[in-house]
């Protein structure tokens, strides 16, 4: 007579439990995530002064003191009383700007964005006659022009990019 053992079959592994826990203070804290954007991103909190000049950028200060002036002569066409963002720029680096600073923005073409800033995202863009990109031989004056930008301009959360004449990138900064 032979002898039988029973066959001993591993036992199946239990499933595994999710955590529902993790899972519920994941959700809870997405959602507390939410509301901390919308609060930001509506400017809740501010209770400020709608006049308060305090955080206003010197080329835009200077914009709304040249318009408060009294224009010397009428026969001015209107064209002349308003500047584009690039000789505003210019104007308040020449007024407060280092010399090497004054010099590399002899070189801005156009400035895009200066105008509107939301201090969420602010992404100037200011274009230059230079070339050779961020590897070329005007990569400094590309630094000069952006640090000029950000002694000229104020955001919260703020990127300036300086370009050269081919798009090409030739410094950013945060302003």
């Amino acid at each position: 007579m032979s002898r039988q053992y029973p066959q001993q079959h591993p036992q199946p592994q239990q499933p595994r439990k999710r955590g529902v826990g993790k899972t519920a203070g994941l959700g809870c804290a997405g959602v507390l995530v939410l509301f901390v954007v919308i609060a930001v991103a509506t400017g809740g909190g501010g209770g400020g002064d709608p006049t308060d000049n305090s955080k206003k950028d010197k080329a835009v200060a200077t914009a709304e003191k040249d318009a408060t002036k009294e224009p010397a002569t009428e026969g001015k066409s209107p064209a002349v009383g308003s500047r584009t963002q690039a000789e505003e720029f210019r104007a308040c680096v020449a007024e407060s700007g280092t010399p090497t600073e004054k010099a590399a923005v002899k070189h801005v073409t156009k400035v895009t964005g200066a105008d509107k800033r939301n201090d969420i995202l602010d992404a100037p863009e200011v274009f230059t006659d230079f070339s050779g990109g961020l590897a070329g031989p005007h990569q400094g004056e590309g630094k000069l022009i952006a640090s000029a930008f950000t002694s000229c301009y104020e955001s919260d959360n703020g990127l300036v990019t300086v370009f050269d004449k081919d798009g090409e990138v030739l410094a950013n900064a945060n302003y």
